[in-house]
């Protein structure tokens, strides 16, 4: 397998300095976020993507996924979701989606990472928020058929989709062969489940795969590998047996102050135990 470290612990850099970061810290690649200060896909220009493209390829490093979870351009890392109550809102999300699939598609990505629908509003049922997060996704699913790139729906905690079960729940109801997972171990950990039991019954639906260590409470922290409670060897030995030949990323976005150092611890940890 391949590993590469998400530049949404580098946004107090710019994009190139955290791709050349990323790959003198060892990765094969590098996820990009697809929000501001990095590629914003909105109103990413060609000059700004011809850049991204160079730094690529001048550090001699691929990209893992596109991120298009985080939406801090217009308010923060949920908001707005594919579940606001308000239409317009809610479209602007729809709308940032198509963008991030045009962006993907002229990089060359096979897939982005895309949120599990959001928070559930505290006005309206689940059943409410699930027609209306697949009503989002047929949305943008002929975009996605059209330009050939996969939207990986992440499940996290205290979203509207958070378990293994809600994900293929979600897979059922929709018509297109382009929804996948983006499997985040730490994630599935936090809400009570066991990330190696889950590698089977997601296997032929997840495309990339998301690591970060949690504390043993279980709590909702991306910490360092190694310094939480997780099976981080026993998760990867499973996708090793498996024959998987795809992205594990790191995903250590808290560390914003030190993101250099921590890359490097990451890959240090990755190293000593013989994955990278």
């Amino acid at each position: 397998m391949q590993f590469g470290f998400s530049t949404n612990a580098f946004r107090e850099y710019h994009l190139e300095d955290a791709i050349e970061a990323i790959a003198d810290a060892g990765y094969d690649g590098v996820e990009l976020l697809f929000d501001e200060p990095h590629l914003y896909p909105p109103t990413a220009t060609d000059e700004e993507r011809e850049r991204v493209e160079k730094a690529l390829d001048w550090n001699g490093i691929t990209v893992s996924n596109g991120n298009a979870f985080m939406l801090t351009a217009i308010e923060d890392f949920h908001h707005p979701s594919y579940i606001e109550p308000d239409q317009a809102y809610r479209r602007e999300r729809i709308e940032y989606t198509l963008a991030a699939l045009d962006t993907a598609a002229d990089l060359g990505l096979p897939y982005i990472s895309i949120e599990p629908g959001g928070p559930i509003p505290d006005d309206r049922s689940r059943e409410w928020a699930m027609d209306t997060f697949v009503d989002g996704l047929e949305s943008v699913i002929p975009k996605a058929e059209r330009v050939g790139v996969d939207l990986l729906v992440e499940p996290e905690p205290d979203l509207l989709i958070e378990t293994a079960d809600e994900f293929l729940e979600l897979i059922e109801r929709v018509d297109s062969d382009r929804v996948k997972c983006n499997f985040d171990a730490g994630h599935f950990y936090c809400v009570g489940e066991n990330p190696i039991d889950l590698i089977d019954p997601l296997w032929e639906s997840t495309r990339h795969y998301h690591l970060e260590d949690i504390p043993a409470d279980r709590s909702h922290e991306h910490t360092q590998l190694g310094d939480g409670a997780m099976e981080i060897d026993a998760f990867l030995t499973e996708l090793e047996n498996r024959g998987y030949e795809g992205f594990v990323t790191v995903e250590l976005y808290p560390y914003e102050e030190t993101p250099i150092e921590t890359a490097r611890e990451a890959m240090y940890y990755l190293e000593e135990r013989g994955w990278a």
